[in-house]
């Protein structure tokens, strides 16, 4: 049975995507998406993510594998997904030269709503984004922040019942980040269905009921945030040391003797911890035995990026190839 059946709103069974040079971009992602919910696809660039949403939303077609949208198939029937979907890509789509609520008013026109209801459709959505000021301005004098919540309404001109968000926040300041992340609660409280890509781990801690974590095109881990979370233990273990030269020798001893990975951000150690206080007795004596000594020592509660730490062995920041 298909996914308009059974409360799914998305189904990708085993896509497979390879590309041009033989990078292979997906391979054998499978995920489900439940009805009023947001979903996160997380992981660092060069992950897949917008390779699985690109194929999700009809621009691409997977090489193996199949994907649905409330039941319609994406390579059967992209006509019936693209009729379900709205689509907010990294980089906005609008026509910087009209204003706001031209763009809005040619999006309801090229998806066939009559011209009084498209325009109507273009009030409500500046009200709704905080834009109704800066309707009659062109895009060109927008914020980044300003031309993303432009982008997001311009995908829900038509109420779609499935929204794809890749990387919508990406390049924003702190306030405009958060005030998109309210305006998508908000959808989703009225019942949209939302899959959200992102590299921001605060954010699919904020946002996503229910997450997938992909890593040079494989899925690798899926649960809630704090279900992976609370894979990694009692916390972690948060060291300073004196110089970034002491951090890069504090990691490669307490690798080597602890068997999981330690973390460097310039002079500061991090691992995490399996049995709390024992460990980080461990962690003191194996510095010691290197000729190394912490300033500083704090525990804190294990984050998503502790969680991506522990089943890649690299950090968010890093870029998989």
């Amino acid at each position: 049975m298909g996914s308009a059946g059974n409360g799914l709103a998305i189904e990708a069974d085993n896509l497979v995507k390879t590309f041009k040079g033989g990078i292979l971009a997906l391979d054998g992602v499978s995920f489900r998406a439940e009805r009023g919910s947001v979903f996160g696809l997380l992981g660092p660039n060069g992950a897949g993510k917008t390779t699985a949403v690109r194929i999700l939303t009809t621009i691409l077609q997977p090489d193996r594998g199949t994907a649905q949208v409330l039941g319609h198939d994406v390579a059967r029937d992209p006509a019936g997904v693209r009729g379900l979907i709205g689509l907010a890509a990294q980089f906005a789509a609008v026509d910087e030269n009209l204003t706001g609520r031209e763009n809005l008013r040619m999006v309801g026109q090229l998806n066939h709503l009559p011209r009084a209801r498209s325009t109507a459709r273009a009030g409500e959505l500046l009200e709704q984004f905080d834009l109704a000021d800066a309707a009659n301005r062109p895009v060109k004098t927008y914020s980044g922040g300003m031309r993303r919540r432009l982008d997001l309404a311009a995908a829900l001109v038509d109420r779609p019942p499935v929204l794809f968000l890749d990387e919508p926040t990406t390049g924003l300041d702190p306030f405009s980040r958060v005030s998109l992340w309210a305006v998508i609660e908000k959808l989703v409280d009225d019942g949209t269905t939302v899959l959200l890509t992102t590299q921001y781990l605060e954010e699919a801690d904020r946002l996503a009921d229910r997450l997938v974590v992909v890593d040079r095109g494989r899925v690798i881990a899926e649960g809630t945030a704090a279900q992976l979370k609370s894979e990694l233990g009692a916390g972690v273990l948060h060291l300073e040391m004196t110089s970034g030269e002491e951090a890069e020798k504090g990691v490669a001893a307490l690798g080597e003797r602890l068997r999981r990975p330690a973390s460097r951000l310039g002079s500061v150690v991090e691992l995490s911890l399996d049995e709390g206080v024992g460990d980080v007795l461990d962690a003191l004596r194996i510095l010691d035995a290197a000729g190394l000594a912490p300033f500083s020592l704090s525990t804190r509660e294990p984050s998503l990026d502790d969680a991506f730490l522990a089943l890649t062995g690299h950090s968010m920041t890093e870029e998989a190839t």
